[in-house]
């Protein structure tokens, strides 16, 4: 048995999102968002590399309170049900930089219905709107921050089994080492 299978829960206890669960956290999300106003949402991960959404503005941002961490299962992107493997997430503390997109105020339903499927089919994630500072402008973007409760939550692993899990796993996407680079 690999390191990664001691502490990768097994491919049943992956629990998908009801079409309904889905689109209540998108409509809970973007509750705050006024329409009409800009909307923008931080990338930390994939997103910053391929978006895969439409947007008229980009800039290199930071925020603070949350360092991204290979910490949850990828069991479709990433990996498979049977050999997952492992993508980034924002946990509590530090910083983080990324980029930070303003998806066109006309778009956003439209974009985000996007992002949500790529993003929040196993409930891997908490959106929270986060200050992000690009210079000395502060931008409230929407974030993907942890969700310990989710089933794809890996929690703090040994190394060698992070290692395990992204040298080995490749799902839709490709390879999980390529996301690592």
């Amino acid at each position: 048995m690999s390191k990664f299978e001691v502490y990768a829960p097994p491919a049943e206890a992956a629990k998908p999102l009801k079409p309904s669960e889905l689109l209540a956290t998108l409509r809970a999300a973007l509750d705050p968002w006024q329409h009409g106003t800009p909307f923008w949402i931080f990338a930390y991960g994939s997103l910053m590399w391929n978006p895969s959404f439409a947007y008229d503005a980009r800039h290199v941002a930071t925020i603070r309170g949350y360092h991204r961490s290979f910490r949850v299962w990828s069991r479709i992107n990433r990996g498979t049900p049977d050999k997952p493997g492992l993508v980034l997430t924002l946990e509590r503390g530090g910083s983080c930089r990324g980029l930070v997109y303003r998806i066109h105020p006309d778009l956003v339903q439209e974009q985000m219905n996007l992002i949500w499927k790529r993003e929040m089919n196993y409930g891997s994630y908490h959106p929270k709107w986060l200050n992000c500072y690009v210079g000395d402008e502060t931008i409230r973007a929407l974030a993907f921050t942890v969700n310990r409760d989710c089933s794809g939550y890996a929690g703090q692993l040994p190394i060698e089994a992070v290692v395990e899990a992204i040298a080995s796993a490749a799902g839709r996407y490709g390879p999980a080492h390529e996301y690592l680079f």
